[in-house]
């Protein structure tokens, strides 16, 4: 008995010894990735004319653990060696995002970070990009472009990310501005069946768009590495449910890289009024055909028109369907709705779905307000306007805790739920 008792004490000091083993290598791990940004950024100063290098926080989405390079200014991080961690909490929305915070301005990075050291350079640098973007007198876009979910929209987005491909493919000048001019052709072609779409595309390209540009240049990619990297990213991205937040992330870094190839430093000459569209064809000295709309009919057999047309009507039957699943359901049926009073959220661009005039649907949100925390599972409508989240009616209520069809609200202290008898509906109310 007495020696089982010994080896149950050898084994128990055995596991906490590996176990510390593994909190100090991984500690030394986030230590290095700090040191890999900090070393990549300081490289690549005179890119913005400044150190990059800004606070960060990466977090792990399942245990909310932190783990920065600064400290905060109220002592919730604790210094652990070269890093400081803490829990963060839970009405601070957990995404790649910039955050202000405890008194600094953060890159919010989620945990794990990429194997490949390129592609964690690349995610770092780019919300850094962020931290600085006020400094550097951008604003922070976020523009809607729905149109970029309807059929002819996702066509010659397509196109233009096909000859965006053939371009970085390209063994000469005249050929690359070949291939350029076929793609801003598809791209002002696109303006042309949406107006108003240059400027809601061209906000969301000055936010995230300059800011994947500034990510991948800091990476440290040479140019066959980049070539590979950009082409690899579009044929991902094409196979993403929506392109209506995300598509900014493949068209200005290609543009931007090969600019780089004839001016470098073009990048500083851009402002929150520059018009990149206008800007990338007068910097290559691209000119466009009178005639879009007969022009793009010409040359979209180059780029695979007929299968990417084909897929898309396909698409727009399906996506017809859901969105009349979506009305239902939201609209049309009795459901809860939550007035925003001081909102932030945290979703997955990548699946979002418009509904006409109505919203979006996010499929995955968390939503934080005074009112509490709305974590959703299996889909809400976003109003057009931002003002208010739906989601369908509740299945249980227990004091503090609302629960409905893929859906948890933590209810905050002074606020209930209330059903309106009349509609069915249900909403909040202010105790």
């Amino acid at each position: 008995m007495i020696k089982n008792k010994y080896i149950m004490i050898l084994f128990l000091m055995f596991i906490q010894l590996l176990f510390g083993q593994e909190v100090s290598i991984f500690q030394d791990s986030i230590s290095a990735n700090f040191n890999e940004i900090k070393i990549a950024t300081d490289k690549h100063k005179r890119l913005w004319g400044k150190d990059l290098y800004e606070p960060m926080l990466l977090v792990n989405p399942d245990t909310r653990q932190i783990f920065a390079n600064f400290a905060d200014s109220t002592g919730i991080l604790k210094q652990n060696g070269k890093i400081y961690s803490g829990i963060l909490p839970a009405e601070i929305n957990i995404a790649n995002t910039a955050v202000n915070w405890n008194g600094r301005r953060w890159a919010m990075i989620m945990l794990s970070l990429p194997i490949n050291k390129q592609d964690r350079i690349n995610l770092l640098a780019h919300e850094l990009f962020h931290v600085s973007q006020p400094l550097l007198g951008f604003q922070l876009f976020n523009a809607e472009n729905n149109h970029l979910d309807e059929k002819n929209g996702r066509i010659y987005l397509r196109l233009e990310l096909e000859a965006l491909k053939k371009a970085l493919q390209a063994h000469n000048k005249i050929e690359r501005n070949t291939y350029l001019t076929h793609a801003l052709t598809f791209r002002k072609y696109r303006y042309l069946l949406y107006p108003g779409a240059d400027i809601t595309e061209n906000l969301l390209e000055l936010n995230e768009g300059i800011a994947e540009y500034t990510g991948s240049v800091i990476s440290g990619r040479d140019r066959k590495q980049s070539s590979e990297h950009f082409i690899e990213s579009i044929n991902s991205f094409l196979s993403n449910p929506t392109f209506v937040r995300s598509f900014a992330y493949q068209t200005t870094p290609v543009y931007g890289y090969l600019l780089d190839i004839t001016k470098k430093g073009w990048n500083r000459e851009i402002t929150v009024k520059t018009d990149l569209a206008q800007y990338f064809i007068k910097a290559f000295n691209i000119t466009l055909p009178n005639d879009l709309r007969k022009t793009t009919a010409l040359i979209l057999d180059q780029y695979n028109g007929k299968a990417i047309i084909s897929e898309e009507e396909a698409r727009e039957n399906k996506t017809k369907k859901l969105i009349a699943e979506y009305k239902s359901k939201f609209i049309t049926q009795p459901h809860f709705e939550l007035v925003f009073e001081k909102m932030n959220v945290s979703f997955d661009p990548r699946n979002i779905i418009p509904i006409e005039d109505k919203g979006t649907v996010y499929p995955n949100i968390r939503v934080t307000d005074k009112w509490g925390i709305l974590t959703v599972e299996n889909g809400a409508l976003m109003s057009s306007k931002w003002d208010k989240i739906l989601v369908t009616n509740p299945l249980k209520i227990e004091h503090k805790i609302i629960t409905g069809e893929g859906w948890l609200l933590e209810l905050n202290d002074g606020y209930s739920v209330i059903k309106d008898e009349v509609t069915g509906n249900y909403k909040l109310t202010k105790k």
